[in-house]
Formats: structure tokens, sequence, C-alpha cells
């Protein structure tokens, strides 16, 4: 037998490089399932091969069921995440009007708007509740801390039963649920 070389010229050791040819079935996760001496039956390789074939099935199965479940989270936070970003931006286009709007109501209150100026203040107002700003705030409804801001308490009334608003100052304005501004008012107490 003549010793082979590689492509340098340099002797290369009897059987390095040379072909394998295996035509054997692969048997090396048979160990794992098939007791120590035991011999091996031609039906226990197919067997063992079934039964690794269905444990990396129900594996798979789990990693895409897994990965299916954080896509739907992913999506849901996404949509949630978009919302909450349409609405802050919302918030922010619009609370800088409220002021405009206040004012328009301060000149209501000495003389009725006329004019172009009316024009335009019935625009803005249409405008500002198209998109969801709501004014509220109405003399006679009950406080609600959670909404009105109490500037003053006028006393008592004999003709309430709880702490009402008796005088509006400033209204109060909302988007959606969300407080853009409370109502600022004067209450009074029941006797």
């Amino acid at each position: 037998m003549t010793d082979a070389s590689d492509e340098t010229g340099a002797p290369t050791p009897e059987g390095v490089g040379d072909p394998v040819i295996d035509n054997e079935p692969d048997t090396s996760g048979v160990a794992n399932f098939v007791e120590e001496g035991a011999p091996l039956e031609p039906g226990d390789v197919a067997e063992t091969e079934v039964a690794s074939a269905e444990q990396q099935l129900v594996e798979r199965t789990a990693d895409l069921q897994r990965l299916q479940a954080e896509y739907v989270n992913y999506k849901r936070r996404v949509d949630r995440d978009r919302e909450l970003i349409k609405e802050n931006a919302r918030y922010a286009a619009l609370a800088p009007i409220v002021d405009v709007l206040d004012t328009i109501d301060r000149a209501r209150e000495h003389e009725p708007l006329e004019g172009g100026f009316k024009a335009v203040a019935e625009q803005l107002e249409r405008v500002a509740a198209g998109v969801g700003l709501v004014k509220f705030g109405e003399a006679g409804e009950p406080f609600d801390p959670t909404v009105h801001e109490a500037l003053s308490h006028l006393g008592a009334d004999a003709d309430v039963e709880v702490t009402t608003v008796k005088v509006v100052a400033k209204a109060g304005y909302k988007i959606g649920d969300r407080v853009v501004r409370a109502a600022q008012v004067l209450v009074v107490d029941p006797e």
C-alpha cells in the first residue's frame, strides 16, 4: 500500500482524506431508548425513530404556539400604544385652544358676538367639538372633585342636599374621559 499525498506533495497518513461510505442507518439515538445489553431488533429502531419524531413534533408545536401567542400580544400592545399616541396628540393639540374658547365665552358674557368674529368663534367651537373636545360644568350640578375645581365656598343653601356648583367661573373641558381642564367653580354646602 502506498502512502497518499496532499496537494502540496507531503505524505498523509493512511485513511485520512479517504471518503467514508456508510450504508448503515444512524442508530446513535437508539441507545437512549434501548436498555443496555439488550439486543436491537429491526422493529426497535423504527419505533425509536417514530418516538423521536413524535417528541420533536410536540416540541415544535409548543414552540409554534408560544410564538403565535407572543405575536398576538405584540399586536395588541402596538394597537393599544397607537391609540394612546393618537389620544395624546389630540390632547396636546386641543389643550391650548381651551384658553381661546374661554376668551370667546367672556366676550359673549359682555355682549352678543356679531359679524365675522361670531362666525369664526362658532366655527372654532364646532371644529373643537368635532374632534372630541367637550365642554362641561353647569350651575346646579353636584360638585365632583374629579372634574370640578372649587375656588370658594359661598356658604350654605337650604335648596341643596349635597355640595353643589353655584357659579361656574371657567367651564371645564374633556376629551373622551380625560379631563383637559377641570371646571373652576364656586360651591354651596347643604344646611
